[in-house]
Order: C-alpha cells, then structure tokens, then sequence
C-alpha cells in the first residue's frame, strides 16, 4: 500500500539516488550503564550520537512522516533520521526524555502494554507515558501486549498463530485507548522477529511495522518490515554509526525477499541487483563468520549464503555496496529459526516494582 516499487533493471523506481535519500532509524531499548548490556546504550554514548547526527547536518524528524517521506519520496527528499525506544523502558523516561526535549528532537516509544499494567521493575508507569504522549516531540507506538514472539512455536497452526497475533495486537491497542486515548498505526515487533501471518495482521490494519534488520527505509521498504540500526553499546560505535547513517536503501523489490522463517539452515538468499552493478563489489556478513560468499547465478542474481548453520533462534544476512561519494547501500534480511527456544523477556530483579 505504502511501497510502489518495481525492479525495472535500467531506469528503477527502486532506485535511491541523492534526490531521494532515505530515512536511517536508530533502535534503542535502555539509556542506561545499569541494565543488561545487550540491549543497552550508555547516556555517554546517546549524548555522542546525537551530537554525531548533527555533526553530520542530518535531521531527525518525526518516524511515521520520516517513514512516508522515505517511502513516497517528494521531489528532493534529504537524508533523515528516527529514534526509537522499544518496550518503554523507566531509563527512557528519567535519561533519554530531558536530553531530546532539551534538543527539542522528536523520537517514538513502542510501549509494551501488560509490563506497564503490571507495574514491572525497569519499565514506566502509565503516568510517565501519560506526560511523555502529551508532548509534542513524541510518538506512541503498538509493541503487542504480552511481548511475545510472533512466528509459529512447532505444532502451532496458522489459525492459532493468527488467532495469538490478533490477540497480541487488538489487545495493546485497546489498552492504549484506554490508558493513554491513543490508537497508534506504528507498530515494532517484538525481537524483531515477524512471519507472513504477523505481517498480513499489520497490513489489514493500515500500519506501519518496524523489525530490527539494519539498513535504511527506501522507496522498495516493505512498510510491514521496515529496517531498523540497534544503537547500543554494542553496534552504536560512533565510527560505524557514521557509516549507517549516511548510508542509503540497497534497491530490493519487496516482494523478491524471503521468508524470515528458514527452512535449511543455513538459509540461501537470492537477491536481484541493478543493472550495471558489479557482483565483486557486493559484500555480505553473517554474524561470526565476517565475510560470506554472494554467487552470481545468472545476469543480476546472485546467491548468498553462509558457511556454517546458525547456533541461535535469529541471525540476518548483512549487505553493502559502494556508491560514488564513498558512502554505501545497504540491504539486511532477517532470519528466524523456530525450532530454537523462544527469548525470555529480560527482568530487572534489583530493581523494585511500583
């Protein structure tokens, strides 16, 4: 509905040149140097990534018009950027929130609704998001109500799975109507994890969805996968997040990429290039492994897999390509292995609940 693109290899609509440049999000969960590392970026490192972005004369702007932008380009659309903080995290609200307002930057908060009905160590009261909707700098988005992974557990049906994704979603909504009198069309998806059914529950309610693949939103972007860079400790290194952030969509048709869910392990991706492009230039990660192979199959095609099976239940296939001023494409596809236990969502015990 959002995307229009068509891979038409000579002159593509696909195509993100410098008039259309596209929208680079930034993921975050904690601004904090107390809770788990994984998912945590320290207030030092917030501070030195917006000043990064500004350095850099990017503008952070609103995520569903920055997404629309991206995907609809205007005439002349510039580079641009979106914060994100998925699950509501307390650190959100006592950190990040007096260091964007004073910048007066705009940013989103995917709230997860039962932890905050419950009261739970680490997250914010209903209160907190009360003031924080209330401003104009930010958004509220659906982050499902019982955080739960939205891909087939094995021997779920798909009337089940659909039944439980409709369930996750109506239930968050109608919460945030009643808590907050919201009812957000920007939706993230729990570990970033999501399958066709999610994606088709998404679709039918006229939302925009965001998963946790790096790379920047383009004119191909399915609006129901939208990519996203995790900004933590781990992956917001201000050398790399340069990169990223000046970094463009890599044309891909939507409707050309796999299924999240894997089926061989290690899954193949066969991806479609522009014309003109060099196969050689392409280069593709796997998470440990660095480099992987991308196998030309016929004019435009290739094939890249990894080497060795994933140990884990996710992984994504990473992918650059030079452009001329020395920036990059870049393109990510999500993987997901269901026969691999589902993540706990994490607890913060030294912290008391409300």
């Amino acid at each position: 509905m959002y995307s229009f693109c068509r891979i038409v290899l000579a002159v593509s609509v696909c195509f993100s040149g410098p008039l259309n440049a596209a929208l680079v999000i930034l993921q975050y969960h904690h601004i904090s140097d107390e809770t788990p590392a994984a998912t945590s970026t320290s207030p030092e490192l917030f501070r030195q990534q917006l000043e990064r972005i500004n350095e850099l004369g990017l503008k952070v702007v609103n995520l569903e018009k920055g997404t629309t932008e991206a995907l609809v380009p205007p005439e002349i659309s510039p580079q641009q950027v979106a914060l994100t903080f998925d699950d509501a995290y307390e650190s959100v609200y006592t950190t990040a929130w007096p260091i964007l307002e004073q910048a007066r930057l705009p940013f989103t908060v995917f709230v997860n609704t039962d932890a905050i009905e419950r009261k739970s160590a680490g997250y914010m009261s209903w209160e907190q998001l009360r003031e924080l909707a209330e401003s104009e700098l930010v958004t509220i988005g659906n982050h499902t109500s019982d955080h739960r992974h939205l891909v087939a557990v094995p021997g779920e049906s798909r009337d089940q799975l659909n039944a439980r994704v409709d369930s996750a979603l109506s239930n968050a909504d109608n919460t945030l109507k009643r808590r907050l009198g919201l009812s957000p069309r920007l939706f993230a998806y729990p570990y970033g994890e999501y399958s066709e059914i999610a994606q088709a529950a998404v679709r039918d309610r006229n939302w925009l969805a965001y998963g946790q693949q790096s790379g920047p939103v383009g004119t191909c972007s399915d609006p129901t996968a939208l990519p996203r860079f995790p900004a933590s400790n781990a992956y917001g290194a201000l050398p790399a997040l340069t990169d990223k952030l000046l970094s463009d969509a890599m044309p891909a048709e939507k409707s050309e990429m796999p299924s999240t869910v894997i089926k061989e392990n290690p899954p193949r991706w066969k991806l479609a290039l522009p014309e003109g492009w060099d196969v050689a230039k392409l280069t593709c990660f796997a998470p440990g492994e660095g480099r992987i192979p991308a196998r030309a199959l016929q004019k435009g095609v290739v094939e890249i897999k990894a080497r060795n099976a994933f140990p884990g239940r996710r992984s994504r296939y990473n992918c650059t390509y030079p452009q001329q001023d020395g920036n990059f494409y870049w393109l990510s596809q999500a993987w997901v292995n269901p026969e691999k236990p589902e993540t706990q969502p994490q607890l913060l015990p030294s912290q008391p609940a409300r």
